[in-house]
């Protein structure tokens, strides 16, 4: 068996392994558990629509700003002042940048995260051992969906897939989240991290 399926096996042996649930978890409580998400940290794996495999560190601060430190390549990624970036080690020039907006992430780092909001949902179900919750932007669609995956007793958002407007996925499963604590603004500061990378003259 290749390394990445292998992978794939053990994340989703660890993933099932949670109770079953007697329903799915209604939207109400989802949106009140992630309105309750102030600051989180956890190690993640993403699957990439090409099937290969990353892994990295991930901090939350709701509302609005997140930071991957992706540590195979060393690329980073920070939602801040309404802005996503993407910083390549590889790359001479500025970050890759774009509305926060314009990415199905921006439904669950939005400062009143509202499940319940008419054509927001699309699909709400229970599956084995999960509540697996469908969003859209219901004023814009056409920038892709996400579909929030949790378990039960506690509630917890355990994975999240990304399918952009080309239909290609993007799966980030989460390690134990570290909820609480101090998160400085500069992790989130697309300014400073431009800044903070320029050559020294």
């Amino acid at each position: 068996m290749k390394p990445i399926r292998l992978a794939l096996a053990a994340l989703a042996a660890l993933f099932f392994a949670a109770p079953v649930l007697a329903g799915a978890i209604p939207l109400a409580e989802l949106s009140r558990y992630l309105n309750g998400l102030g600051t989180a940290t956890a190690d993640f794996t993403q699957v990439n629509a090409d099937g290969s495999i990353s892994t990295g560190k991930l901090y939350i601060k709701r509302p609005g700003r997140v930071r991957f430190e992706y540590t195979s390549d060393k690329t980073l990624v920070i939602a801040g002042g309404s802005q996503v970036a993407i910083f390549d080690p590889k790359s001479n020039g500025g970050p890759e940048q774009y509305p926060l907006a314009k990415t199905p992430l921006n439904l669950i780092l939005a400062a009143n995260v509202d499940l319940g909001r008419a054509k927001m949902v699309r699909s709400h179900r229970e599956d084995g051992a999960k509540t697996v919750v469908t969003a859209q932007d219901p004023a814009h669609p056409e920038y892709g969906t996400i579909d929030l995956i949790f378990t039960a007793a506690p509630t917890e958002l355990r994975q999240w897939v990304i399918t952009d407007e080309s239909g290609a996925k993007t799966t980030v499963i989460l390690g134990d989240m570290t909820k609480g604590g101090d998160l400085g603004a500069s992790l989130f500061s697309i300014p400073y991290e431009i800044s903070r990378r320029k050559p020294a003259n």
